[in-house]
């Protein structure tokens, strides 16, 4: 016995629903089974419109992938890909390389920024440049601004060091330290402190006058083991408008010299002609003020009293 299997179409009116039934007839061998003249034959496919318009947008994806890889081998050119970088820019073992100038249009964030061993490093920007340090919050700890007038630090120290390693100035809210053997202050009007200055020696350079200047205030000089003014090749002045005090209050008042000069001291009355002989005797008033009085065979300063009155 075989089975045959046989498509049968039943159209309707409007050909709404169509519905296949499979019809099983158990033949013997030998039995022509006739198929009915009215048969549907069913096309599998796309076909008309929908196939010209499917093969269109299969020719356009294509060109829109050409285009594409086109455009990704002139990037890939221009921009100077390569397998360690891209353009003058090198990815090493050490991090990024950069070669030539570079100009950073956004914040750049960096750990370390060195120069080449032949070369220096330049900073540039038409405004400022500014460098700052931040701790693991976001703060800023410290600050190096450098405009068009003015270089700016904002740091809790500043320090400049020798090659060396060894502080060759130092800044802090406390006090400013000079670790170079010598202070140079080469300017016309010299230096300005506002307050005290502690130092073991002032020079001016050779063949060049020093002076200490107070001009509304009054200047004082102190030291624990004693103050030292000398002028190897010219003379020391003392001017004031008012009293220059020397006080000691262990020791003595020395003036060691050839010749003392005290040209404004206040005379006594001159004695009579011809005993003086042009001499005068230095007295000292109570007050410490000094006199001269005419030198006689004893001393005449008592005569001169009233001075110090």
């Amino acid at each position: 016995m075989k089975g045959y299997t046989v498509a049968v179409c039943s159209p309707g009116p409007h050909e709404v629903q169509q519905m296949v039934r499979e019809q099983y007839t158990t033949t013997t061998e030998g039995t022509h089974i006739q198929r009915p003249e009215n048969q549907c034959v069913y096309k599998i496919g796309i076909y008309g419109w929908r196939k010209r318009c499917l093969y269109l947008f299969v020719l356009l994806l294509l060109i829109i992938l050409l285009v594409n890889f086109a455009l990704t081998i002139w990037i890939l050119k221009v921009m100077w890909f390569s397998p360690t970088g891209m353009g003058h820019l090198r990815v090493t073992k050490d991090g990024l390389r950069l070669e030539g100038e570079s100009e950073f249009l956004f914040p750049l964030y960096a750990k370390e920024i060195h120069s080449r061993v032949d070369s220096s490093l330049l900073l540039q920007s038409t405004q400022n440049v500014t460098v700052n340090a931040r701790n693991s919050e976001g703060e800023v700890t410290g600050r190096l601004k450098v405009g068009p007038k003015m270089v700016e630090v904002q740091s809790q120290q500043f320090q400049i060091n020798s090659k060396d390693g060894k502080p060759l100035f130092t800044v802090d809210e406390k006090e400013v330290v000079v670790g170079t053997d010598k202070l140079r202050v080469t300017g016309p009007e010299g230096a300005l402190f506002e307050h005290s200055v502690e130092t073991p020696l002032v020079r001016a350079d050779p063949f060049q006058d020093l002076r200490l200047e107070s001009p509304t205030r009054s200047l004082s000089m102190d030291a624990p083991k004693g103050v030292h003014i000398k002028a190897h090749a010219g003379k020391i002045e003392a001017l004031s408008q008012m009293d220059i005090i020397f006080q000691s209050s262990d020791g003595m008042l020395v003036l060691d010299a050839e010749t003392v000069c005290l040209p404004k001291l206040v005379q006594g009355t001159r004695g009579a002609a011809g005993s003086s002989q042009g001499l005068y005797e230095i007295c000292v008033c109570p007050d410490g003020k000094l006199y001269l009085s005419v030198a006689g065979v004893g001393t005449t300063c008592h005569e001169n009293s009233h001075i110090c009155l």
